[in-house]
């Protein structure tokens, strides 16, 4: 079953991070803001992949003199949603 996450970001120019999982591998990644280019091609990259296997490769990734990234910024979204930490997102027109 795919769930739906929406993470919001820091210190980098995407505002807020849409990922869909299925179990434990990511069906999706939306990048909302930030370097257009960049942010689809990592989400490209990631799709289909473990979330863990994902992890592995992206966290502590800089951009520039910045302490962190986007991609560090994925992998700190699904290492919250593998802990369960994040919840689920639920668009509002869904909530009912």
């Amino acid at each position: 079953m795919e769930k739906n996450y929406l993470y919001e970001t820091a210190g980098v120019c995407a505002g807020k991070i849409l990922i869909t999982v299925s179990e434990d591998t990511v069906v999706a990644v939306r990048f909302l803001g930030g370097c257009s280019g960049n942010a689809q091609g990592v989400a490209a990259l990631v799709v289909g992949q473990k979330l863990s296997e994902v992890v592995a490769k992206i966290k502590d990734i800089r951009c520039g003199n910045r302490a962190t990234s986007c991609p560090d910024q994925l992998a700190t979204a699904l290492m919250q949603i593998e802990s369960g930490e994040l919840a689920e997102y639920v668009p509002e027109e869904e909530q009912a």
